[in-house]
């Protein structure tokens, strides 16, 4: 699946839909947290109008998401 580049606020919207919470904010990064039955998941984003395909590919990573599974978010 091919991964295009989306704004902060799409990113925002999906990580919730995916059970993650807003952490704390520092400058132009957020971080966001689950708790899940593996362990805590911490996913630091950068508050840009867009950012790159391989930046996006780290916040999946970080997140423990598929680019499908994040496509159907």
């Amino acid at each position: 699946m091919q991964l295009k580049p989306l704004p902060f606020h799409e990113d925002y919207r999906r990580l919730k839909a995916a059970g993650f919470s807003e952490v704390s904010q520092k400058r132009s990064h957020v971080k966001f947290s689950k708790v899940s039955p593996d362990g805590t998941r911490i996913d630091i984003v950068p508050k840009h109008a867009e950012f790159k395909v391989g930046t996006m590919r780290s916040i999946l990573r970080q997140a423990g998401i598929t680019p499908e599974e994040w496509a159907q978010l």
